[in-house]
């Protein structure tokens, strides 16, 4: 007699089979199976949730074996199907063989919501469960994936009257919900995200985003406080495509094993993005914890990571993001094992030019430029030796993931209501060439154009004779590596998408030289057009 559970563990986490045997002996409740301290405790809350619903606890022996008995259990989800095999070893319940039980039990015999439902149900499906019991307000989230193999009971008592009803009638009860046609909600990450029209100027700046959000580009973008890097990363999300229904399933599971999401709200279809605080510990980044979960960089799968003030994040954290931005996944190795998390981002850094962070005001006024006041007549005082240290921190290493750069300087002042182009038409355009991009990696392992190997260069981006040329130079004048190299490739071949050219041309590639040259020095802002 067993009953089935789960315990995240990784991106898919594992199926527990948790079996009960009732013999004769001092009554109490003994639990194997490497159970952790929430585990342990269940036998107390179980005992007291069977009182307090009205049930008979067994006066005997209770052996509850969770297995695999070799990997570590932790959490309270455990609570609800400990229960019912329980019951149903004492002969109260039918088999529970079929079915899979999620459920953290309150004293009273309510049951709590709990994380990794969607994440639990995925794996459930995959091992052939025929039914799934999950606390009611994890219901929208279950239901995404099995509407029409779920019991979602609010208390232990009609927990049971589900599985009694099941017994007699062959299928589980229609869901007990007011808005039952509305199971699966969508979820919006963000309420506000702005709108491009609401920023005057920084054209260069939108079109790198342009680039980035078509082909899934990193980004460097740098210059003096208030030029408008953060306001417009921020409006990054306004102007890409959602995401499709597996990538939204993908995504919306991992913030379910994270416990991110809302009672209300279910699947995630607009992109992710997460925009840690520059103090963000190396495991909040990453994952971990003594229960594994997923960092910011897996709760950015599919979509953003922006790290605003770059520099002031540890330099630890900075190079760690190096093999996750190669991989497009983070292995978090732990003594007893190993555990893969997704971890596709697309990365977007903002920083300052110097440490003061007027780096470049001097010198656009000294070319007779009209600034906003935000910087004022004060000129940077950094040295050279300390701007390189302050750069430093990045390393040539990240630097040499990240395709494209961007040199702003605070915009001219401008008169009247002169507003950029909607981000309505800027994301026409980038959904155009992402579906390009679909149809053109419609068999492969990659998305877009920022994920192509090196065979898919060959194969994707060969360059007429004037575009070669205009290659070769530029490898030679900015002596790049050989990632470089098939970074302005990838760049140039997205660049070509947003024209819905089916060939690469020298135009191409000089814009997507452009747009790496900058920030290869800091000094290069000085040369930056706003």
């Amino acid at each position: 007699m067993h009953v089935l559970a789960y315990a995240p563990y990784g991106a898919d986490g594992i199926i527990i089979k948790i079996e009960a045997d009732i013999r004769r002996g001092i009554p109490g409740i003994d639990i194997t199976g490497l159970a952790e301290g929430a585990v342990r405790e269940a036998k107390e809350r179980v005992r007291a949730a069977f009182r307090n619903s009205g049930f008979q606890f067994p006066q005997d022996r209770v052996l509850i074996n969770l297995a695999p008995a070799g990997l570590k259990k932790d959490g309270a989800a455990l609570d609800l199907p400990i229960a019912l095999s329980i019951m149903a070893a004492s002969g109260h319940l039918p088999p529970l063989n079929d079915f899979l039980v999620m459920g953290e039990l309150e004293l009273s015999g309510e049951i709590r919501p709990v994380r990794g439902v969607l994440a639990a149900t995925a794996a459930g499906l995959k091992e052939g469960v025929k039914g799934f019991i999950v606390p009611e307000k994890n219901c929208r989230e279950a239901a995404i994936l099995a509407p029409n193999m779920l019991a979602a009971p609010s208390n232990l008592y009609e927990a049971i009257d589900v599985l009694k009803y099941w017994a007699e009638m062959g299928f589980l009860p229609p869901l007990n919900m007011n808005d039952s046609h509305n199971i699966v909600q969508h979820q919006n990450n963000a309420d506000d995200i702005g709108d491009f029209s609401e920023v005057q100027g920084q054209e260069r700046y939108k079109r790198v985003l342009e680039i980035a959000a078509a082909g899934g580009h990193n980004l460097l973008v740098f210059g003096p406080p208030g030029a408008g890097k953060t306001m417009l990363a921020k409006r990054l999300p306004s102007i890409m495509p959602p995401l499709t229904k597996d990538e939204a399933v993908e995504v919306t599971r991992l913030y379910s094993l994270a416990g991110q999401l809302t009672n209300e709200a279910s699947l995630i279809e607009k992109v992710p993005f997460r925009s840690p605080h520059h103090s963000a510990s190396l495991e909040g980044i990453l994952g971990g914890g003594r229960t594994v979960k997923p960092g910011e960089i897996s709760l950015a799968h599919n979509g953003i990571l922006f790290m605003d003030e770059g520099t002031q994040f540890k330099t630890n954290v900075l190079q760690s993001l190096r093999e996750p931005l190669e991989d497009g996944k983070i292995t978090i190795s732990r003594a007893d094992g190993s555990i893969r998390l997704p971890a596709d981002f697309q990365l977007i850094i903002a920083a300052n030019t110097c440490p003061c962070g007027r780096l470049g005001i001097r010198e656009s006024q000294a070319r007779g430029d009209s600034r906003s006041s935000v910087s004022g007549n004060r000129f940077c005082v950094c040295t050279i030796d300390e701007v390189h240290r302050y750069w430093r921190k990045f390393g040539n290493a990240l630097l040499d993931r990240v395709e494209l750069r961007a040199g702003v300087l605070p915009p001219k002042i401008i008169s009247g209501n002169n507003a950029g182009e909607a981000s309505e038409k800027i994301a026409a355009r980038t959904m155009k060439a992402v579906s390009i991009q679909q149809t053109r990696f419609k068999d492969k392992d990659v998305r877009r154009n920022a994920r192509m190997t090196s065979g898919m260069i060959d194969q994707y981006c060969s360059l007429e004779h004037t575009a070669l040329n205009a290659y070769h130079k530029a490898v030679e004048m900015l002596t790049l590596s050989g990632r470089a190299c098939h970074s302005i490739l990838k760049v140039s071949r997205t660049i070509a998408d947003l024209e819905g050219s089916e060939d690469i041309k020298a135009v191409h590639i000089l814009e997507a030289v452009e747009h790496r040259r900058f920030g290869d020095d800091p000094y290069d802002i000085l040369s930056a057009e706003t």
